[in-house]
């Protein structure tokens, strides 16, 4: 079955269709990508790298950048992990897949949980 394509998300929508999206994907999972300083996601790529290009080529920053992968079925504590290639950042202060910076963690669970309800 082929990936459906990444798409960028600026509206609120339900975790019932991030449910739908992760069934088309890795059964119950969707990678995700979050710009910090537009508020927006991406989200529905195979790789972290796909949703990125796509923010990048709509005007994001690469270090306003951070993977992530929804867990769209878990408890509200556990459906965000902070694991991703992309968050590799030693020149950021960054240097495994997850993200450092609990401050940074919660500007990014912030904006997913604006963007999700």
């Amino acid at each position: 079955m082929e990936m459906p394509s990444p798409q960028i998300v600026r509206q609120q929508l339900t975790r019932a269709e991030l449910v739908t999206i992760a069934s088309h994907q890795f059964g119950d999972m969707v990678k995700a990508v979050v710009d910090i300083e537009r508020g927006i996601m991406a989200l529905g790529g195979e790789l972290h790298s796909d949703e990125e290009a796509l923010l990048l080529d709509d005007g994001s920053s690469q270090s306003n950048l951070w993977g992530i992968n929804l867990y769209p079925s878990a408890d509200e504590a556990d459906w965000i992990e902070y694991d991703s290639m992309i968050n590799v950042r030693p020149s950021q202060g960054n240097r495994t897949r997850g993200v450092a910076d609990p401050e940074l963690r919660e500007r990014i669970r912030q904006i997913v949980n604006e963007l999700v309800k």
